[in-house]
């Protein structure tokens, strides 16, 4: 079994995409640091928006933590190459995934698809750190890379077990087939960018 389908995952990413972060090196730690940080804020706001779902706090408050701490160790490893955190870019990916969204439903839609968009995220990071942890050249980047895949491995599976928790697990099964089908679909429409962790 492959590990994207482990992941759930419906489509693997391009295998080009390595190659091109190894060139975008400065562009790549830049949006990655970038995505830890808002990794961070999500799970603040989920926090804000659901203060009466006890787990899901009690769960996500050292998630936020942790993302933020990733954020600062991006930095680091940024300052110690000489490189500057660049600027925010668009993210074209995650837009197209908040598209699928459910619009006009009930909070307890909108908190399932923002668990499940959540989980998607984490799979498709989770993803590609195996990439860089397996495909670049620098020794250090590649332990630095791996350290990032089990962490985001775990995220995604809490962000399952969450959505199983609160919600029916047949519910969640199948609304998590169609962004699966979805997310494949937004990898084929987006260019392919080497200066993009998605």
């Amino acid at each position: 079994m492959s590990k994207v389908s482990i992941l759930g995952l419906k489509l693997p990413t391009d295998p080009r995409w390595v190659n091109l972060a190894a060139i975008s090196l400065t562009d790549i730690l830049t949006d990655h640091a970038y995505c830890e940080q808002k990794a961070a804020s999500s799970a603040i706001s989920l926090i804000q928006r659901n203060p009466n779902r006890v787990r899901l706090v009690e769960e996500l408050a050292p998630i936020v933590t942790e993302e933020w701490g990733h954020f600062r160790q991006v930095l680091a490893e940024m300052k110690k190459r000489g490189l500057q955190l660049g600027k925010q870019r668009k993210d074209d990916y995650v837009n197209a995934l908040l598209d699928f969204k459910v619009k006009g439903g009930s909070a307890d839609d909108a908190l399932l698809d923002n668990l499940l968009i959540f989980a998607l995220i984490e799979a498709r990071s989770c993803e590609r750190f195996r990439l860089l942890s397996e495909g670049l050249e620098d020794e250090y980047l590649r332990e630095f890379y791996r350290k990032f895949m089990i962490s985001e491995a775990g995220h995604y599976r809490l962000f399952i077990d969450l959505a199983n928790e609160y919600f029916d697990e047949e519910k969640v099964r199948n609304r998590w087939q169609e962004w699966l089908l979805r997310e494949a679909d937004i990898l084929k429409e987006i260019e392919v960018r080497g200066d993009r962790m998605h």
